[in-house]
């Protein structure tokens, strides 16, 4: 029974299975990238260990949402080529995402085999997901592929904004229950009259 209980909360194999064989997250390479955080920014909290994670992924989101969609303007090509770039392209985005939700959440002291990391990164795939269609519908409404290009660019950039946000106001929450638990340290002055 206390094993039972113990296991609780964690994920069940198969889920385990799928995000770390199927979309191959790698939790070693997790918990590395949290830890060099901490250690580059050792006087800061976890927010803003957080921002940091999240300004880089943001400027490689830019970039890959930008190259995703940049076959669309090869005329003949583009359009062989298309729908492999933005297939691949979709599938980083999603697993950058899922990599800097995951890091974000050990920065906060959250496990990452917890079941309530599933509900998250379920987020983060149906946020990937509508940044990338933003481009697609942007290219049907303007006919223009540039148009299409800087959609993705600004797509992927808002979706790391947008998740990156997101987990820090819920952990956040989540962890100041636990700092209100702790009790304040005594502030030294006069006792008594």
């Amino acid at each position: 029974m206390a094993v039972a209980q113990q296991h609780a909360g964690q994920q069940s194999l198969f889920t385990d299975d799928f995000l770390y064989f199927v979309l191959r997250l790698r939790k070693s390479r997790i918990r590395q990238v949290a830890d060099r955080v901490r250690r580059m920014y050792p006087d800061e909290s976890p927010e803003q260990q957080a921002r940091h994670l999240i300004a880089s992924t943001a400027a490689i989101a830019f970039a890959a949402g930008g190259v995703v969609q940049t076959p669309a303007i090869l005329p003949g090509f583009g359009v062989m080529y298309e729908g492999l770039g933005f297939v691949a392209g979709t599938s980083i985005l999603t697993r950058m995402h899922l990599y800097l939700i995951l890091e974000i959440a050990l920065l906060f002291g959250k496990d990452i085999d917890e079941s309530d990391r599933v509900k998250e990164l379920m987020a983060v795939v149906a946020t990937c997901a509508a940044s990338a269609a933003a481009p697609a519908a942007v290219l049907v409404a303007t006919m223009n592929p540039v148009f299409a290009v800087a959609t993705g660019a600004l797509a992927a950039t808002a979706a790391t904004r947008t998740i990156g946000e997101s987990a820090l106001r819920r952990y956040k929450r989540a962890t100041a229950p636990e700092a209100a638990a702790v009790p304040a340290p005594a502030v030294g002055g006069r006792q008594g009259g």
